[in-house]
């Protein structure tokens, strides 16, 4: 189950669902542990290689290269710039380059006329609700009882 609150923008004073979290972040051990479960290998052989995934990824991006992991999506760098740019092909150099970002796109399929059919971390049947702001704790799928979180992503709305 996935969560929503309703959120007022001051552009244009109009109310859209934006989507939240409840809760802690699931660690790496949680991960580690369901990765387990589901195959052959033992949580410490899972959290070796989940430990060491950041560093791989990132030493081959600094190679220039973009990261594809089948079922979960491809990472890249894209850069900011400092100034207003400059006249020349010549005069471009990395002293303008302001700020790195690690972009991630998940995984697609396309279906034969190219359309986005399915994203692989995005499931057919994601079921939204309502998170009461009223309540002061939400039930986890676990059953335990959490504080809502405030991990609010940047929702895909549209404002027009």
């Amino acid at each position: 189950m996935a969560y929503f609150k309703r959120k007022q923008y001051k552009l244009n004073k109009k109310w859209y669902p934006k989507s939240t979290t409840i809760g802690k972040p699931v660690t790496t051990k949680e991960v580690a542990q369901k990765l387990a479960d589901l195959s052959s290998l033992s949580t410490g052989d899972v959290i070796s290689v989940l430990n060491l995934l950041g560093g791989v990824i990132g030493n081959l991006m600094n190679q220039g290269r973009t990261v594809k992991l089948d079922g979960v999506g491809t990472f890249y760098y894209t850069i900011d710039t400092r100034g207003n740019g400059v006249d020349t092909p010549e005069e471009v150099n990395a002293n303008q380059i302001n700020r790195t970002r690690v972009r991630f796109i998940p995984e697609v399929e396309r279906g034969t006329k190219g359309q986005v059919t399915t994203r692989s971390l995005v499931g057919s049947n994601v079921f939204w609700e309502l998170l009461d702001e009223d309540l002061p704790n939400q039930a986890v799928d676990d059953g335990t009882a959490t504080t809502p979180g405030t991990g609010e992503d940047d929702g895909d709305h549209q404002l027009g």
